[in-house]
């Protein structure tokens, strides 16, 4: 298939799953994209799973007890190999069920739900994979394009506020809170959405990272609408 995302330094083009696993982030490009054309009928097998909370995890076993047609069968196969792919791979894949994520909304001037742009950390050589099958597909922007919400003045001072204690333990407390990972886009930025049935590799925030994480947020969802989502 033809590639969407040509005009992006921030990505990368994988032509198979080997390639996404195995190509090294550099420079400015800190998420990997293998493009796929999928064939089949996800909303089908959207339609057939039972939502029992706003986010509900899909077993395996849940999708192969699903009646399907033969376009539902190539979608249910699609998920199944990718979730075998990322397993063999040693990642731990999550298929699941979204109506929409918990909001944060203790405070009025910083959020830190998965709305907001974001980054992920870990204290482990790692990165994110993730591929939506159905619904809304979440957003990355480029990392000049967005600045910490923590150094803009405002919310600073208010952070600062927040935190009423010794100045040297306020850059814990930032980390502590993840108010160190969230972002806010700048004016004329321009936001780049992941698309339906790519499979993405972005980069985490860990000591041994060459490149700067890459920025994500989950999209608002369509009322009446679920998403079908791959992670880990």
């Amino acid at each position: 298939m033809s590639n969407p995302f040509s005009d992006s330094d921030q990505i990368g083009i994988a032509r198979t799953f080997s390639e996404l696993i195995n190509t090294d982030f550099n420079g400015e490009m800190n998420a990997l994209c293998w493009c796929r054309d999928l064939d089949g009928d996800f909303a089908a097998i959207v339609s057939q799973l039972q939502l029992k909370e706003n986010i509900t995890e899909v077993d395996p076993k849940d999708l192969l007890a699903l009646q399907l047609s033969e376009k539902g069968n190539i979608a249910r196969e699609i998920i199944l190999n990718d979730l075998q792919l990322l397993t063999d791979f040693g990642a731990s894949p999550s298929l699941n069920l979204l109506k929409c994520y918990e909001r944060d909304d203790e405070f009025d001037f910083i959020s830190t739900d998965v709305y907001s742009f974001h980054v992920d950390r870990s204290p482990i050589a790692t990165d994110t994979f993730l591929c939506t099958y159905h619904g809304v597909a979440s957003d990355i922007i480029a990392n000049d394009q967005a600045e910490q919400k923590m150094l803009i003045p405002e919310i600073r001072k208010k952070l600062k506020e927040l935190h009423n204690g010794p100045s040297e333990e306020f850059e814990n407390f930032l980390a502590e809170n993840y108010f160190d990972l969230h972002y806010q886009a700048k004016p004329n930025a321009a936001p780049i959405n992941l698309g339906l049935g790519h499979l993405w590799r972005l980069a985490v925030d860990h000591p041994k990272q060459q490149v700067l994480p890459c920025i994500h947020r989950a999209p608002i969802e369509k009322e009446g609408e679920y998403r079908l989502l791959l992670i880990c």
